[in-house]
């Protein structure tokens, strides 16, 4: 089995389809156990693939996967055994026309199928997940993105499924002879089969409208269980919000009568862009004040619009094949991002994406899963959903617009849809469109695509007084990845300003503009600047204009300088960041020495100015006052002693919250205002900084601090709120109290699924409370499902990736404790599993005794034989790093 496990896809060996379907029609009788589904395809020759001097026509292979074959049948006879053989994944047919309809009957078990792939139930709710390679589950089919075909979907079931869903615009319904359900959807744009969606369950829903620019007039629909129908209301209003931005934005209009979003609990991913039928994970669409916090709140503002914006970035123009992944993905978290910064604050949101990409993508490109925006090879496609293909994959669209500009992006973006729509393209036609819209040269931006790793960026200065000049020289390279050892220079745009000694930004040309785009194309460049009145401080990177890691040596008394300054408030933030983490590694370093840890005074000095600062906008205070993440000082250590972090974090936290403990009391007061709950900007702003102040204050255990938390979380007023002070007393009140708590707030929101994924997420990643005993308790929970991915990320991931302290116990058992949860999960969900495991494959990067044992329970899962291709993968990749 380890063998086919093995097999590698390249990118080098594709080959264009030798088939195309130009119409799928699709029958289901829908039966927990027993689903027949009926499938009749027109088949052509792919004119593409023929070639020259062809005088026998190649068979026609189809993917399928746990696939009961009842028949197979060329137009209207049945196949003889003969002329089909079935084998590992799928069948070969033997073909005599260039034209034919297929038609092939097959049996599942969607009751049964706990990998949440193909068709398979959730609470009772038929539902599919079909991308990457998910459709092979439910017919025989030729199942890969660059055949796209027309369907027509019939479905039939009991009446107990009153809702009947699937792609495109309803065209008939009715009942059968025997009293059961009936619905046909056609969807008259032609797509692949990673898009087809199918819902039946007992639904209710909210309906809304949208008026398009040309004033087509769009039904909005949002299905879920009746218990969540009062919490559909947020998803509505930003899917419009989404569609108007759309327009405006990128010129890009709906094209069909109806929208659907549907909320389903068990889910493998965030969410799905069916093209008309999105299917939403619940925890990624349903919100309300008094059980969604300002994050859930924002997380779904941000999906729904990503999902909906697919429908041209992905749908209409979709990928040739999933080596193109970031294709669609990429772009579309890019238009996402810019959405959400339209919607709320474009500097908060850049620091949560960069926040992201530094903590976990930095960490990707470094790791053995290492690989390009654009892989060349991968074993299971399902591994690379990853934060290189989406963030790194949007950052990358985002230096695309950066180096055009707005105006020349979006003719691009124009000349791309209106180019290939109804096709599936590569990375290459997206480049090319931009460079034919504007005249432009990207060939070597398009290493971007090709190479991995994160590039680090040297950057040196000299300012010479005499000549009032100042030269820049910046260094680029890219350390060696996996498959890839030597870098050529990337094209790299560098965002900078020049700061002068008031402050103040300095006019870097005659224009008087005060921010420039560098372009980085050599090994080692340097540029020049005349007219510098006296020796500037750089910002350097401004917006983060690149995925890059930045090395430039800034004192701290430089940083204290642009925490204040800077008028790039990406940088302002990036400046409190850099000044945390060498407070946080000169503690560390004074941890493994066995000294005394001193008080960073640095840091308590520029946050005490920050946190007086009445000007700065409130979300951003409460950024620049978080303390960078164990995982991310993790990030930026050559060797990791898990040990030192924890305790310098520890130390931190207490010094920052002793020392700032009058003005945190201050800005708390300040804000703490009784006001009906709004998940504005403004507001969430107010709400975090509020709280931020709020969880400092109880690290110092005083009395007085505890009972804030206490009186916020008994006026239970928002879930923000509430959140945060419960959050508070499980960290720092005694162990009996928020137990007390803790089984109180259980006991008003047991019956909320969203709500008792977060009461798992909030124990499980808590570093006093979320023991390895604490979470093995929590899986025997009655709420716990290890079938729902939803719970296994709130409790085992959210031990194995949040929880730092509990899951680097000395002893190695939490090591132990992920990879025996890894091994079960393996056998009902792979996709899980592979995800699950990504904590110990950083293991060469960790001292000695961590390294051992996180090896030893990679090892342990590789010795228990009969892995999924998913996490064979992942695993051995990991291993083969010694």
């Amino acid at each position: 089995m380890k063998e086919a496990q093995a097999r590698t896809v390249y990118l080098k060996d594709y080959r264009a389809p030798d088939y195309l379907i130009d119409h799928t029609d699709l029958h289901f009788d829908l039966e927990p156990q027993a689903t027949l589904v009926k499938s009749r395809l027109k088949v052509r020759r792919n004119p593409e693939a023929i070639n020259a001097g062809e005088k026998t026509l190649p068979p026609l292979w189809l993917d399928g996967v746990d696939l009961e074959l009842l028949s197979i049948a060329i137009d209207g006879k049945l196949l003889p055994a003969q002329r089909y053989h079935e084998g590992e994944g799928g069948l070969t047919l033997d073909v005599e026309t260039p034209e034919f309809e297929l038609e092939v009957h097959t049996r599942i078990a969607p009751e049964a199928n706990t990998s949440l792939e193909g068709l398979y139930l959730s609470n009772g709710m038929y539902c599919t997940q079909c991308e990457a390679e998910g459709f092979r589950k439910i017919t025989y089919y030729p199942d890969r993105p660059d055949v796209m075909s027309v369907f027509t979907t019939t479905i039939v079931a009991p009446s107990k499924y009153p809702v009947l869903l699937a792609n495109g615009n309803k065209v008939d319904s009715g009942t059968t002879e025997d009293g059961r359900l009936r619905v046909t959807w056609e969807d008259p744009f032609a797509k692949p089969s990673y898009l087809f969606a199918l819902v039946a369950g007992d639904l209710q829903y909210v309906e809304d409208s949208f008026t398009t620019a040309s004033g087509r007039e769009v039904k909005l629909q949002l299905f879920t269980e009746p218990k969540n129908i009062r919490k559909c209301d947020h998803a509505m209003i930003s899917l419009k919000h989404a569609m108007r931005w759309d327009e405006e934005v990128y010129g890009r209009e709906y094209d069909l009568d109806v929208f659907m979003i549907v909320a389903v609990d068990h889910f493998n991913m965030g969410a799905m862009e069916n093209k008309g039928l999105n299917i939403f994970n619940s925890a990624c669409v349903l919100a309300s004040p008094e059980t969604a916090t300002d994050g859930a709140f924002q997380r779904i503002e941000s999906i729904v619009a990503h999902e909906y914006f697919h429908n041209w970035s992905g749908n209409r123009v979709t990928c040739r094949d999933w080596f193109q992944l970031s294709l669609k993905e990429g772009f579309t978290v890019f238009r996402d991002a810019e959405f959400s910064a339209d919607m709320n604050s474009r500097a908060v949101k850049r620091i949560e994406d960069v926040s992201l990409l530094r903590t976990a993508q930095f960490s990707e490109d470094a790791g053995p899963m290492a690989h390009p925006v654009r892989p060349d090879s991968y074993m299971e496609i399902s591994n690379f959903y990853t934060l290189t293909i989406y963030e790194k994959g949007a950052e990358v669209v985002r230096m695309i617009h950066t180096l055009l500009g707005p105006e020349a992006f979006r003719r691009g973006s124009d000349l791309y849809f209106e180019r290939h729509d109804g096709s599936a393209v590569t990375c290459e036609d997206f480049i090319c469109a931009m460079e034919d819209a504007n005249n432009a040269d990207l060939r070597q931006f398009r290493r971007w695509y090709e190479q991995a790793g994160t590039p680090v960026l040297t950057v040196t200065d000299q300012y010479d007084e005499a000549s009032a000049t100042y030269r820049l020289t910046i260094a680029q390279r890219t350390p060696a990845t996996p498959g890839q050892t030597e870098k050529p220079p990337l094209h790299i745009p560098v965002s900078i300003g020049l700061i002068g000694a008031d402050g103040r930004d300095l006019p870097l040309d005659d224009s008087g503009k005060t921010s420039t785009v560098l372009n980085l194309t050599e090994a080692e460049q340097t540029f020049t600047f005349s007219n510098i009145p006296h020796a500037p401080l750089p910002s350097l990177l401004r917006g983060f204009s690149a995925p890059v890691k930045l090395h430039y040596g800034y004192s701290e008394d430089q940083l204290l300088f642009l925490m204040q300054h800077d008028s790039d408030a990406f940088n302002r933030w990036d400046a409190s960041r850099r000044l945390a983490i060498k407070a946080l590694e000169s503690l560390q370093a004074q941890y493994r020495d066995g000294s005394e840890m001193t008080e960073p005074a640095a840091l308590i000095k520029g946050l005490s100015a920050v946190l007086e600062n009445a000007a700065l906008d409130p979300a951003l205070v409460a950024m620049m006052l978080a303390l960078p993440s164990a995982q991310e000082l993790a990030e930026e250590c050559e060797v990791v002693d898990a040990g030192a972090i924890i305790a310098a974090r520890k130390f931190a936290r207490n010094s920052l919250a002793n020392a700032l403990s009058a003005p945190l009391l201050a800005r708390y007061q300040q804000l703490d205002q009784r006001k009906p709950y709004r998940p504005v900007a403004d507001d969430i702003a107010e709400r975090s900084l509020k709280n931020t102040c709020l969880g400092y204050l109880c690290a110092t255990l005083d009395p007085s601090s505890l009972d804030l938390a206490r009186l916020q979380l008994q006026r239970d007023e928002n879930m923000t709120d509430v959140a945060a002070a419960l959050g508070a007393l499980v960290e720092y009140a005694p162990r009996e109290e928020a137990e007390k708590y803790l089984g109180a707030f259980y006991d008003q929101w047991q019956q909320d699924t969203q709500v008792v994924e977060n009461w798992f997420l909030l124990q499980s990643g808590s570093a006093s409370f979320g023991t390895l005993e604490r979470v093995r308790e929590l899986m025997q929970h009655p709420a716990f499902e290890i079938t729902n991915p939803n719970k296994v990320r709130s409790v085992i991931s959210g031990f194995a990736s949040r929880n730092f302290t509990q899951f680097h116990r000395e002893d190695g058992s939490g090591y132990r404790f992920l990879a025996e949860q890894v091994s079960v999960l393996d056998k009902l969900n792979p996709q899980i599993a592979a995800r699950l495991v990504i904590p110990l494959t950083h293991w060469k990067k960790y001292c000695d005794h961590e390294s051992a044992r996180m090896r030893a329970a990679l090892q342990g899962i590789m010795d228990a034989g009969e892995l999924s291709r998913d996490l064979y993968e992942v695993v051995s990749k990991s291993l083969a790093c010694a």
